[in-house]
């Protein structure tokens, strides 16, 4: 590789340190403010270059970064984190952005560095959705122990299961606030009700593009059919965590993975040609 470098991502800068193989100089610097914008007229004096690349750990920003280096014929190399800090070693000295990027560039070009499978927009995309999803139902979630925990603070009689679910139970719910709680509490209640109203509407068209993406990827389609219990959300998260058929060496490895067999030498529970059919039809 003429040019083999390392990118260490901040919020405010990229630091960059890389090596031209021929002439042997190493370049250092800072592109700052990190965006796309700055980052793409950095990257622009590596045009007509046929062989560079660069390595990015894989934090926060690394998907804009590694499209950038795409866009402009860079080889994006993705570091899993855990690993790149462990082949650091012993520490010795400071850690520094540019002892980081410094680091990711010498396990580039000594072969030796840690990659992680660099998803395509498309599963990009539908993780995005995922980690969305799963965000507003934990918050719905805590909306709803909230208003449980209200009304216990003020010795109001305890809701039964599914009173949020339901219209009456909420006008059951509206009548023991007023009848129990006090001012403060009854704004409480009424502010938690208006999230969860909000948070419904949001997890409800979320849902349903996720619905629609599990139908058009064949992974998630294998195995929402295969799997008992499975559903198109569930097989689809599997599916874009799993990644591409060229990640695992064998099908009981995704097995183990995705958690989804015994650990030890018992038998998986998912049989190797569902995960093989999964990890095909990414």
């Amino acid at each position: 590789m003429p040019i083999v470098g390392g990118l260490d991502i901040h919020r405010k800068q990229i630091t960059f340190d890389y090596l031209d193989t021929v002439t042997g100089q190493v370049c250092r610097g800072q592109v700052s403010p990190a965006d796309r914008e700055h980052l793409r007229a950095w990257l622009a004096r590596f045009a007509g270059l046929e062989d560079a690349a660069f390595a990015v750990e894989g934090c926060t920003g690394w998907r804009y970064v590694t499209e950038e280096l795409a866009a402009a014929g860079v080889a994006a190399h993705l570091a899993e984190p855990a690993d790149t800090a462990f082949a650091r070693g012993r520490k010795r000295h400071a850690k520094t952005d540019k002892t980081d990027c410094r680091h990711l560039r010498m396990l580039l070009a000594e072969g030796r560095l840690p990659e992680c499978w660099i998803p395509p927009g498309r599963i990009l995309e539908c993780r995005a959705l995922l980690e969305l999803y799963h965000d507003l139902r934990a918050e719905h979630t805590a909306w709803a122990q909230r208003i449980h925990a209200v009304l216990f603070h003020h010795g109001a009689p305890a809701l039964g299961e599914g009173t949020l679910r339901t219209e009456q139970g909420l006008a059951a719910l509206r009548a023991a606030a007023a009848a129990h709680l006090s001012p403060a509490g009854q704004l409480q209640i009424a502010t938690a009700l208006d999230m969860t109203d909000a948070l419904d509407a949001r997890l409800h068209a979320v849902r349903h593009q996720l619905l629609d993406a599990a139908r058009h990827l064949a992974g998630a389609k294998v195995l929402a059919a295969r799997l008992y219990g499975v559903g198109p959300v569930t097989a689809l998260a599997m599916t874009c965590w799993l990644a591409g058929e060229g990640r695992f060496s064998s099908s009981r490895k995704a097995v183990r993975f995705a958690g989804l067999g015994p650990q030890g030498t018992a038998r998986a529970a998912v049989p190797a040609r569902t995960a093989r059919a999964a990890l095909g039809g990414v």
